[in-house]
């Protein structure tokens, strides 16, 4: 009996020893091997997708995902240059783009990735005043994109955007926006009314200037007051009369 069992025992232990030598990667998978510690070389498949045959018990397969990460940076707590304290997060693109460094330049590039991004945000909003933190937010996403990118290039990561998400501000720095914003509209208003006094006056001292250069355009004028008096459909109406219509009998009553 217990030859008859070795010899089954002995098959089925080589055929799990077999299996556990292929491996299959999909397409967004690359695989780093180790052979004694070391990387190894010409492995059967390379290093995928597809299938990769390794030696059971002496290599090691690592796994890596080529596909992009999106990670959340946690609210960090800044004070920007202009003494102001915030509170602000954002989120990280990046993605492995050489398995080998990934694995053997650091131990975990993720761990590493998310530590070096909340460093950053801290040190480059820390330079920043509060308005281009509000206002010139595209800037500020590139300048932090490429410091980290710089930073994680030797671990095989390429960091592709950096997005400030949100931007919570002290209550007593919200009002005073507010206050700020208020007065702002106040000015561009007070500067529109102006501006239009400035135009009306401009038009009617033209007008002034046309209707001195020709009387009979005064007279028109009159017409035209008539003719918005009679439309208010008022009991009594008072026609300007021009002196030169009156001049000619004027003359005749000094002569007679």
């Amino acid at each position: 009996m217990n030859l008859l069992i070795s010899p089954m025992a002995i098959l089925i232990l080589l055929g799990l020893l077999v299996a556990m030598g292929f491996h299959v990667l999909r397409e967004y998978e690359r695989a780093v091997v180790f052979r004694f510690g070391r990387i190894a070389r010409g492995i059967i498949g390379g290093n995928g997708p597809g299938v990769v045959v390794i030696i059971p018990l002496v290599d090691k397969l690592v796994r890596v995902s080529l596909r992009t990460v999106t990670m959340d940076v946690p609210p960090q707590d800044v004070i920007t240059k202009d003494n102001v304290s915030v509170k602000v997060n954002a989120v990280i693109y990046f993605r492995v783009v050489d398995q080998q460094r990934a694995i053997v330049e650091v131990e975990d590039y993720l761990y590493a990735t998310s530590m070096m991004s909340q460093t950053t945000l801290r040190s480059v909003l820390g330079q920043s005043q509060l308005d281009d933190l509000l206002a010139k937010r595209e800037d500020i996403n590139s300048q932090l994109q490429r410091i980290i990118d710089q930073q994680t290039e030797p671990w095989g990561v390429k960091v592709s955007a950096v997005e400030v998400k949100n931007v919570d501000l002290p209550q007593e720095m919200q009002r005073a926006i507010a206050r700020q914003a208020e007065a702002e509209r106040e000015r561009r208003a007070k500067v529109i009314h102006a501006e239009g006094e400035y135009q009306a006056s401009q038009r009617l001292f033209d007008a002034a200037n046309i209707i001195s250069q020709n009387p009979a355009a005064l007279q028109l004028r009159y017409l035209q007051t008539l003719v918005e008096i009679a439309a208010e459909k008022n009991s009594t109406t008072i026609f300007p009369v021009p002196i030169d219509v009156l001049a000619p009998f004027i003359k005749s009553l000094e002569k007679s």
